[in-house]
């Protein structure tokens, strides 16, 4: 069987054309040589609030959000919902539901894991 460790340090942040200023996201699915589903970690500094707002409505992608550390408010920009969360949490979002992030008073390292039910994950 093949084992594949890493750690979030290990895993160098994107820093191409589409970087965000306050935010740091690391590709850990690629690091990691996952084939099945996208995940990738996001730092999000205390303050920023420059976290995408978007859907997955087009592609179909299903998100799953897990706290490593820290806290931020997941909010469904469409109505306006508010989602607290916290360090060992985690938010289901389906894809047509519009979303931002704003990182709590400490920031927040996030787990984003994504896919399409009934799709292999695009490589």
């Amino acid at each position: 069987m093949k084992v594949t460790v890493g750690s979030l340090e290990s895993i160098e942040a994107y820093s191409g054309p589409h970087a965000i200023d306050g935010i740091r996201f690391r590709p850990a699915a690629a690091a990691l040589g996952v084939r099945s589903w996208g995940m990738n970690v996001l730092e999000i500094d205390a303050g920023c609030e420059s976290y995408p707002e978007h859907d997955h409505a087009e592609d179909g992608q299903e998100e799953l959000y897990v706290v490593l550390r820290g806290s931020a408010t997941l909010v469904a920009t469409e109505d306006g919902a508010r989602h607290e969360l916290t360090e060992g949490s985690f938010a289901r979002v389906e894809p047509d539901v519009r979303r931002t992030i704003v990182p709590g008073p400490e920031g927040v390292t996030l787990l984003a894991i994504g896919g399409t039910p009934g799709e292999a994950y695009p490589s």
